[in-house]
């Protein structure tokens, strides 16, 4: 830690910032094994803000981190609904909807006209930035304007969880959630076509079997096996391209590093070190961190699996890839020109992949819950 506080600086270059918050995450570590030794209470040591949606909107909007996603599963949606006169989107995503305005605009122009459009959230989310400043309600009224405006028909839900189970922790409270996702306590209909969205939620359903449960599977594996149940038009999954589910810590290291490099790199290209913008960015990036290097067992809820692993425990759950078409990879890449020239794209497989520098970064995968006719 010595070495590491020489290095550290959270005004210097990328690896010098980048140190710094592992160094506050392994202190932070420490202080968990021997509190008194370290005189630490136990709490995080990681300030967490909550945006305004102004806010948010400048926080996608500053790298394609999240827009890459957004933009080629609204594309995939968008295709997949094709003559569809009612579409139903159950949305698992930690970003408040911010992802819909774009695709409620693009139902709008539809020659043949909008669909009516529902959009269902759980009310559970894990409490990891972004955090917003306003209720999943409050959220919903917002789209419900904007649907308006655009004349798309439009409805919002939220899926509640049990009142008993309020200040249990998001595994207890989505563990509670999928026994209520069902067709019929969602309110599913013959005549909409379903639309299963998740951007960067997988990561926080545990991977780790529980030998206790009553079919001897993974939080993860389970959600999968229920909405594939609920029988989507399609189910579009994006998350960050890393492999931080090992249980050695050196390796969770070096991975979460070479992966978290790369946010921390953009930045450097296009803000001062002392923009409060880039500051502020950073630190809401320290939660990640902090929960893969100073936690274990289930309180590790950062749990990121590769693309080409995620890949494979779709197919394994028994879904079939829909490739992303041509119109899709042309948006993508426009969306790329808007930032620096060190982003690109590629296809890998079944995935869509970002990159910066080269460094894959985000991959978008698309699914289909019954093979596709040639």
């Amino acid at each position: 830690m010595w070495v590491l506080n020489n290095v550290a600086s959270t005004v210097g270059d990328t690896n010098q910032r980048l140190t710094s918050w592992f160094l506050r995450a392994l202190i932070s570590r420490a202080s968990r094994i021997c509190p008194t030794a370290m005189n630490f209470n136990g709490g995080s040591m990681f300030r967490r803000r909550l945006m305004t949606v102004t806010e948010l909107a400048g926080y996608v909007d500053l790298i394609p981190w999240h827009r890459f996603g957004f933009c080629a599963s609204n594309s995939a949606i968008f295709k997949a609904v094709e003559g569809c006169t009612k579409v139903h989107i159950l949305d698992f995503s930690i970003t408040h909807c911010i992802q819909w305005p774009t695709l409620i605009d693009a139902l709008a122009k539809r020659p043949e006209g909008p669909p009516s459009l529902r959009i269902t959230v759980p009310s559970c989310r894990p409490q990891v930035p972004p955090l917003l400043n306003m209720s999943k309600k409050e959220v919903g009224l917002r789209l419900a304007n904007f649907a308006k405006f655009r004349d798309v028909p439009f409805e919002f839900h939220v899926k509640d969880d049990d009142p008993c189970l309020s200040n249990e922790s998001f595994v207890v409270l989505f563990e509670s959630l999928l026994t209520h996702l069902t067709r019929s306590e969602l309110d599913l209909r013959e005549d909409e076509a379903l639309v299963i969205n998740c951007q960067n939620w997988l990561r926080y359903l545990s991977d780790e079997t529980k030998l206790n449960s009553a079919h001897n599977i993974s939080l993860r594996d389970a959600f999968l096996d229920i909405i594939k149940g609920l029988n989507p038009r399609i189910t579009v999954v994006v998350d960050d391209d890393s492999d931080l589910t090992a249980p050695s810590l050196s390796s969770r290291i070096t991975t979460c590093f070479n992966y978290l490099w790369i946010p921390f790199d953009t930045l450097e290209t296009f803000l001062p070190k002392d923009s409060s913008q880039r500051l502020e960015f950073e630190s809401d990036n320290s939660h990640k961190i902090e929960n893969i290097i100073g936690f274990e067992e289930f309180q590790r809820i950062e749990r990121l699996e590769s693309g080409t692993k995620l890949s494979q425990r779709m197919k394994n759950a028994g879904f079939f890839n829909l490739p992303f078409c041509e119109d899709t990879i042309n948006e993508v890449k426009s969306l790329l020109y808007e930032h620096a020239s060190g982003w690109g794209m590629k296809r890998e497989e079944d995935t869509m992949v970002l990159t910066w520098k080269g460094h894959n970064s985000v991959f978008a995968t698309a699914w289909a819950s019954t093979e596709l006719e040639d």
